[in-house]
Protein backbone atom coordinates (compact mmCIF):
# COMPACT_ATOMS: atom_id res chain seq x y z
CA UNK A 1 0.00 0.00 0.00
CA UNK A 2 2.97 2.45 -0.15
CA UNK A 3 2.09 3.85 -3.45
CA UNK A 4 -1.06 5.07 -1.87
CA UNK A 5 1.09 6.34 1.47
CA UNK A 6 2.90 8.79 -1.08
CA UNK A 7 2.96 12.76 0.15
CA UNK A 8 0.63 14.53 -1.99
CA UNK A 9 2.15 16.40 -4.59
CA UNK A 10 1.54 19.77 -3.64
CA UNK A 11 -2.21 19.74 -4.94
CA UNK A 12 -0.49 20.25 -8.49
CA UNK A 13 -1.11 17.90 -11.51
CA UNK A 14 1.20 15.39 -12.81
CA UNK A 15 4.39 17.02 -14.36
CA UNK A 16 2.69 17.48 -17.53
CA UNK A 17 -0.50 16.58 -17.44
CA UNK A 18 -2.96 19.09 -18.98
CA UNK A 19 -5.34 20.45 -16.07
CA UNK A 20 -9.14 19.06 -16.56
CA UNK A 21 -11.55 21.15 -18.64
CA UNK A 22 -15.24 21.54 -16.68
CA UNK A 23 -16.35 19.65 -19.14
CA UNK A 24 -14.06 16.46 -18.44
CA UNK A 25 -14.66 16.76 -14.55
CA UNK A 26 -18.05 17.34 -14.40
CA UNK A 27 -17.90 13.85 -17.10
CA UNK A 28 -15.74 12.47 -13.88
CA UNK A 29 -18.68 13.27 -11.55
CA UNK A 30 -20.71 11.63 -13.39
CA UNK A 31 -18.96 8.37 -13.60
CA UNK A 32 -18.08 8.44 -10.08
CA UNK A 33 -22.08 8.68 -9.08
CA UNK A 34 -22.69 5.73 -11.90
CA UNK A 35 -19.69 3.66 -10.67
CA UNK A 36 -21.05 4.28 -7.05
CA UNK A 37 -24.50 2.99 -7.84
CA UNK A 38 -23.21 0.06 -9.31
CA UNK A 39 -20.39 -0.71 -6.89
CA UNK A 40 -23.57 -0.47 -3.77
CA UNK A 41 -26.21 -2.48 -6.04
CA UNK A 42 -25.04 -6.10 -5.41
CA UNK A 43 -24.64 -5.36 -1.69
CA UNK A 44 -27.67 -3.40 -1.32
CA UNK A 45 -29.69 -6.41 -3.08
CA UNK A 46 -28.14 -9.10 -0.92
CA UNK A 47 -28.92 -6.56 2.68
CA UNK A 48 -32.71 -6.35 1.60
CA UNK A 49 -32.56 -10.27 2.27
CA UNK A 50 -31.94 -9.56 5.57
CA UNK A 51 -33.53 -6.59 6.35
CA UNK A 52 -30.61 -4.24 6.19
CA UNK A 53 -28.84 -1.24 4.70
CA UNK A 54 -25.57 0.32 3.87
CA UNK A 55 -24.96 1.22 7.57
CA UNK A 56 -25.23 -2.54 8.68
CA UNK A 57 -22.60 -2.98 5.51
CA UNK A 58 -20.26 -0.72 6.84
CA UNK A 59 -20.20 -1.74 10.14
CA UNK A 60 -20.08 -5.31 9.29
CA UNK A 61 -16.68 -4.31 6.67
CA UNK A 62 -15.17 -2.28 9.04
CA UNK A 63 -15.91 -4.60 12.27
CA UNK A 64 -14.48 -7.71 10.09
CA UNK A 65 -11.43 -5.58 9.13
CA UNK A 66 -10.51 -4.64 12.60
CA UNK A 67 -12.02 -6.95 15.11
CA UNK A 68 -11.96 -5.72 18.33
CA UNK A 69 -12.44 -1.84 17.55
CA UNK A 70 -14.00 0.20 20.16
CA UNK A 71 -17.84 1.51 19.23
CA UNK A 72 -16.03 5.15 19.45
CA UNK A 73 -13.58 4.20 16.75
CA UNK A 74 -16.35 2.85 14.20
CA UNK A 75 -18.23 6.16 15.35
CA UNK A 76 -14.87 7.85 14.37
CA UNK A 77 -14.71 6.26 11.27
CA UNK A 78 -18.57 5.65 9.92
CA UNK A 79 -19.49 9.64 10.86
CA UNK A 80 -22.92 8.82 12.02
CA UNK A 81 -24.75 9.42 15.73
CA UNK A 82 -24.41 7.45 17.91
CA UNK A 83 -28.14 6.77 17.95
CA UNK A 84 -28.20 5.95 14.42
CA UNK A 85 -25.04 3.15 15.20
CA UNK A 86 -26.86 2.02 18.30
CA UNK A 87 -29.99 1.13 16.56
CA UNK A 88 -27.91 -0.70 13.94
CA UNK A 89 -25.31 -2.42 15.98
CA UNK A 90 -28.39 -3.64 18.39
CA UNK A 91 -30.31 -5.30 15.20
CA UNK A 92 -26.78 -6.76 14.15
CA UNK A 93 -25.90 -7.99 17.66
CA UNK A 94 -29.59 -9.46 17.76
CA UNK A 95 -29.85 -11.08 14.71
CA UNK A 96 -26.39 -12.88 15.84
CA UNK A 97 -24.15 -11.11 13.41
CA UNK A 98 -21.77 -8.91 15.72
CA UNK A 99 -21.06 -9.52 19.47
CA UNK A 100 -19.61 -6.86 21.86
CA UNK A 101 -16.92 -7.62 24.89
CA UNK A 102 -15.87 -5.32 27.62
CA UNK A 103 -12.89 -3.85 27.08
CA UNK A 104 -9.75 -5.32 29.51
CA UNK A 105 -8.23 -2.07 30.40
CA UNK A 106 -11.26 -0.02 30.86
CA UNK A 107 -14.60 -1.64 31.33
CA UNK A 108 -17.02 1.22 29.74
CA UNK A 109 -14.99 0.26 26.43
CA UNK A 110 -17.33 -1.99 24.36
CA UNK A 111 -15.14 -4.11 21.73
CA UNK A 112 -16.92 -5.33 18.60
CA UNK A 113 -16.31 -7.97 16.91
CA UNK A 114 -18.59 -10.15 14.06
CA UNK A 115 -19.63 -13.81 14.87
CA UNK A 116 -18.92 -16.58 12.01
CA UNK A 117 -21.98 -15.54 10.69
CA UNK A 118 -21.54 -11.75 10.49
CA UNK A 119 -17.87 -13.15 8.65
CA UNK A 120 -19.92 -15.19 6.10
CA UNK A 121 -22.57 -11.71 5.63
CA UNK A 122 -19.33 -9.71 4.70
CA UNK A 123 -17.13 -12.23 3.09
CA UNK A 124 -20.76 -12.21 0.98
CA UNK A 125 -21.00 -8.91 0.62
CA UNK A 126 -18.05 -8.02 -0.71
CA UNK A 127 -17.50 -10.83 -3.13
CA UNK A 128 -19.02 -8.91 -5.92
CA UNK A 129 -17.24 -5.39 -4.82
CA UNK A 130 -13.96 -7.28 -5.11
CA UNK A 131 -14.89 -8.64 -8.65
CA UNK A 132 -15.92 -5.40 -9.83
CA UNK A 133 -12.85 -3.78 -8.81
CA UNK A 134 -10.25 -6.11 -10.43
CA UNK A 135 -12.57 -6.46 -13.74
CA UNK A 136 -12.19 -2.55 -13.79
CA UNK A 137 -8.04 -3.09 -12.62
CA UNK A 138 -8.09 -5.39 -15.68
CA UNK A 139 -9.89 -3.64 -18.23
CA UNK A 140 -7.86 -2.86 -21.08
CA UNK A 141 -6.38 1.13 -20.31
CA UNK A 142 -7.70 0.50 -16.84
CA UNK A 143 -4.26 1.55 -15.40
CA UNK A 144 -2.66 -0.45 -12.10
CA UNK A 145 -4.53 -1.09 -8.78
CA UNK A 146 -1.98 1.41 -7.47
CA UNK A 147 -3.72 4.02 -9.92
CA UNK A 148 -6.89 3.40 -8.84
CA UNK A 149 -5.48 3.94 -4.73
CA UNK A 150 -3.80 6.69 -5.38
CA UNK A 151 -6.73 8.34 -7.52
CA UNK A 152 -9.19 7.58 -4.49
CA UNK A 153 -6.72 8.11 -1.81
CA UNK A 154 -6.45 11.74 -3.13
CA UNK A 155 -9.97 12.24 -3.40
CA UNK A 156 -10.18 12.15 0.65
CA UNK A 157 -10.47 14.97 2.06
CA UNK A 158 -6.90 16.53 3.07
CA UNK A 159 -7.30 16.76 6.47
CA UNK A 160 -8.98 13.27 6.64
CA UNK A 161 -5.73 11.45 4.56
CA UNK A 162 -3.14 10.65 7.61
CA UNK A 163 -6.86 8.95 9.63
CA UNK A 164 -7.04 6.89 6.52
CA UNK A 165 -3.95 5.95 5.69
CA UNK A 166 -3.53 4.96 9.69
CA UNK A 167 -6.43 2.95 9.30
CA UNK A 168 -5.21 1.25 6.04
CA UNK A 169 -2.34 0.48 7.14
CA UNK A 170 -3.36 -1.02 10.57
CA UNK A 171 -6.43 -2.85 8.88
CA UNK A 172 -3.96 -4.38 6.58
CA UNK A 173 -1.32 -5.61 9.10
CA UNK A 174 -4.26 -7.17 10.69
CA UNK A 175 -5.45 -9.03 7.67
CA UNK A 176 -2.11 -10.08 7.12
CA UNK A 177 -1.31 -11.40 10.75
CA UNK A 178 -4.78 -12.48 12.17
CA UNK A 179 -6.83 -10.51 14.91
CA UNK A 180 -6.81 -9.89 18.17
CA UNK A 181 -9.64 -10.81 20.35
Amino acid sequence: MADIISPPESGREAPGAAPLSEQDTVALIELMFFAYRDFVSDPDEILGQFGFGRAHHRVLHFVGRDPGMTVQQLLDILRITKQSLARVLKELIDKGYVYQKEGEHDRRQRLLFLTAAGEGLRQRLMRPQIDRIRRAVAAPGGGTAAVFRKLLYHMVSPQNREAVRGWIERACLLGDEGSRG
